[in-house]
């Protein structure tokens, strides 16, 4: 197998971390790019003193950013603030980073000649008026929602990749649907994050609705398909996500049981919250002969394991 150098964007956040590491676990060298403002340097101090890895704290927006990196053979694309809290607190940071910071991404994989993987969302079906989303179905999004920032900084993603693609550059994009597990912090913002810590401080909590839908993703499942994709050819969309749909409501439930402590409170349903969310997957087991195989109930209890001490740390008074 030939030597790679893979650039990861967003390498210090949720999943570009555990793509760090999948990577350097099969002898890629791996540069990771982050500017630190929603990522956590502690995800990746298991691999500082690795001899095939180097971490550049700098912004992908910034050309300059990548203008050296000459030997690259395959790209990560996730940087952008993923979580509702994040991207609702920097909006335009969001927006700057799915459109000038793709594009920086995706001159560099022209460039180089290098296959780049962009990871975009399943917020691009919006609240799906298709039930399961496959990749064909275009969406039903509000372009000046209070959620658009995120939503439409991804629509922009994949249609920067498509213009390249056409140009001849190597691009695939992905659709991750709700992935979740550890080195999701406490205080991360999404659902299973805000769930566990909750249940993991006795605390109640706050169900928003309660009967919409989702579908989640174990961690380590997702980065077995993502890695798939950079190993491929195929342009896709490619949905990788748990066919496996629950309500919100029962996703408390199941986490208070795991957890042994919590309860429940429900609250008025968030403006604009989409209604229900469950990948097709045909495409990426026929593509990449994917599935996810890891039960909710054992990706929630590694994820509780995981955070735990988190938790009892901060709860230690100062």
């Amino acid at each position: 197998m030939n030597p790679k150098h893979v650039v990861v964007t967003g390498g210090a956040g949720f999943i570009g971390s555990h793509a760090c590491r999948a990577l350097l676990d099969r002898g890629d060298a791996v540069t990771a790019i982050d500017n630190l403002s929603t990522g956590h340097l502690a995800n990746l101090d298991d691999l500082a003193s690795h001899p095939k890895f180097a971490l550049r704290q700098a912004d992908i927006t910034a050309a300059s950013t990548f203008t050296d990196l000459d030997t690259v053979t395959h790209i990560l694309h996730l940087a952008c603030p993923a979580s509702p809290k994040a991207n609702t607190r920097m909006p335009i940071d969001t927006i700057l980073a799915g459109t000038v910071g793709t594009v920086n991404a995706l001159d560099m994989a022209a460039r180089t000649n290098a296959r780049i993987v962009c990871v975009s969302s399943s917020e691009v079906y919006g609240d799906p008026l298709e039930h399961p989303q496959p990749e064909t179905y275009r969406g039903n999004c509000d372009p000046i929602g209070p959620y658009s920032a995120y939503t439409e900084s991804k629509r922009v993603l994949e249609a920067a990749c498509a213009a390249h693609q056409r140009q001849g550059t190597r691009v695939g994009i992905v659709r991750p649907f709700n992935v979740f597990g550890p080195a999701m912090w406490p205080e991360d913002g999404r659902v299973v994050s805000s769930f566990c810590a909750a249940a993991l401080r006795g605390e109640t909590l706050s169900v928003a609705g309660g009967r919409q839908t989702r579908s989640f993703t174990y961690i380590a499942d997702f980065i077995t398909g993502l890695i798939a994709m950079l190993d491929n050819e195929s342009f896709g969309p490619i949905n990788l996500g748990d066919p496996t749909e629950i309500t919100i409501g029962e996703l408390a439930a199941l986490v208070i049981e795991v957890a042994g402590t919590g309860e429940t409170a429900r609250t008025h349903s968030r403006d604009a919250e989409v209604s229900v969310r469950r990948p097709n997957i045909t495409r990426a087991e026929n593509l990449l002969g994917w599935h996810a195989s890891t039960p909710l109930r054992e990706g929630l209890r590694h994820t509780l394991e995981w955070m735990a001490p988190l938790v009892s740390m901060s709860a230690v008074p100062r």
